[in-house]
């Protein structure tokens, strides 16, 4: 059977459930009904089958989307079946609205590779272009998350505090935006100490990493952590532990693909990109437990964990955002293992007070294919991050609710109108539409929540 087909004539594709098969396959011919039951498809989940005329030609291919408990179970179904798809452009039939677009977008994210240290094989199935979808939205969607997994699945020699820089300037160069930054001992002078007291001890010089973007509409202020490698400081990670913290900077490649979003689609805000990029490493000069270090905010913070380093680095650069008073301020970061406990790796919790914007949230999550959950800013457990000896402890005894007290720490340093989202930023399994390695969380969540919370 011949497969290959012109790219100006795409193999028409059908997206097809076990309950849609019935009626679906009563209007086939005999042979491509028969075809398709010899192959077994009955529009299981992940199902793929290109069916043939009776002429031995490729007349539409099949794809199975599975059964609805299955479609609750597993987003992205559509990408796992069109990977099986054999070389050729195809183009989706038979779907409307959000459903079309969440099968394209499942095809393009299945599509990811990453060929930095080796050649990939690309995926054989390329789809085409369909006038019923929003090409430019797809567009901004799977650029921004190809964006941010490349970030994330850099290794730390070639993605360390310059390099992260040097990504966010590109990115700011794509948008006509501006970027500046402050690097090493320059952030002692500009007053950003927990930044150079957390980066001090790698040779590579910590810096905070500042762009800008549209002159009108609301002010909206993405803050992202960028710790490029995390050793945990003196109190050293086990091998076990530091063996993927090359993805510690997760929070600030999420906040690019998000920029990368809001510029690219045009957004009517002003765009305003915080990065603390920094190594947390030992030398002779690191921070060291039981150190009480100044803020830029003026609260001073005692170290009881040196391994608690994102929540000191965000510190400085939520504390720097809050001076601009913004409509609504973001922070991103790869933060605690607790997060991970409490959700497991796939969901984005995040943190606010205002019930407006995590409900928007909750309908973006939703309507995005990008799942999160609220926690909560629990009052009574701010007792637990106030030690004796100074304003503000980074890292409080006992083990319990470790998230929800680091979300309290940065909440000290933040505006009012404030969303904290403790990620984990990495697929640990591959799984349709996402490979094991890199991953965005909660950015086009977000995006779809920006029309509420600033009444776009």
């Amino acid at each position: 059977m011949t497969t290959s087909r012109n790219d100006s004539h795409p193999i028409p594709t059908w997206v097809v459930s076990p309950e849609s098969w019935a009626s679906f396959s009563a209007n086939l011919s005999p042979v491509a009904l028969s075809w398709a039951t010899q192959h077994g498809f009955n529009g299981g989940a992940g199902q793929a089958v290109i069916v043939p005329n009776e002429h031995g030609e490729v007349s539409l291919a099949l794809l199975g989307a599975g059964d609805e408990k299955e479609k609750i179970r597993q987003r992205f179904i559509v990408g796992a079946a069109a990977a099986k798809l054999p070389k050729g452009t195809y183009k989706l039939e038979g779907l409307e609205g959000d459903d079309l677009f969440e099968a394209a977008l499942a095809w393009e994210l299945e599509a990811y590779r990453f060929s930095r240290y080796r050649t990939q094989s690309e995926m054989p199935a390329l789809l085409a272009p369909n006038e019923a979808i929003n090409g430019e939205k797809l567009a901004a969607f799977v650029n921004a998350e190809y964006l941010t997994r490349d970030l994330i699945n850099t290794p730390a020699s070639d993605m360390g505090p310059e390099e992260l820089e040097q990504a966010a300037r590109d990115l700011a160069q794509k948008f006509g935006a501006r970027v500046q930054s402050f690097v090493g001992d320059d952030l002692l002078t500009e007053n950003f100490p927990l930044i150079h007291a957390v980066g001090r001890a790698s040779p590579r010089a910590p810096r905070l990493i500042e762009m800008n973007w549209g002159t009108k509409g609301p002010r909206l202020t993405l803050v992202g952590k960028g710790v490029c490698f995390d050793t945990g400081g003196l109190d050293i990670k086990p091998s076990a532990s530091m063996g993927l913290m090359k993805k510690d900077m997760g929070g600030a490649a999420t906040v690019l693909g998000l920029a990368y979003m809001i510029m690219s689609l045009n957004l009517p805000l002003q765009l305003r990109v915080l990065i603390p990029a920094v190594e947390n490493s030992v030398a002779g000069n690191a921070f060291r437990p039981q150190d009480v270090l100044p803020s830029r905010k003026g609260l001073s913070v005692e170290v009881n964990n040196t391994d608690a380093e994102g929540r000191l680095v965000l510190a400085d650069a939520l504390a720097y955002a809050a001076e601009d008073e913004p409509d609504f301020l973001v922070s991103m970061a790869t933060l605690t293992g607790a997060a991970r406990v409490a959700v497991g790796p796939d969901l984005a919790p995040f943190y606010t007070d205002d019930d407006k914007a995590a409900d928007a949230l909750t309908r973006g999550g939703k309507a995005m294919y990008d799942p999160v959950w609220r926690m909560p800013f629990h009052a009574p457990y701010e007792t637990l991050i106030e030690p004796a000896i100074a304003d503000l402890d980074n890292a409080p005894s006992g083990g319990m609710a470790g998230s929800i007290t680091a979300a309290l720490f940065l909440r000290r340093f933040a505006s009012p109108a404030y969303m904290h989202f403790d990620i984990y930023g990495w697929q640990p399994a591959a799984a349709p539409g996402r490979p094991k390695g890199g991953a965005g969380q909660g950015a086009r969540a977000l995006l779809h929540a920006l029309n509420d919370i600033l009444d776009l």
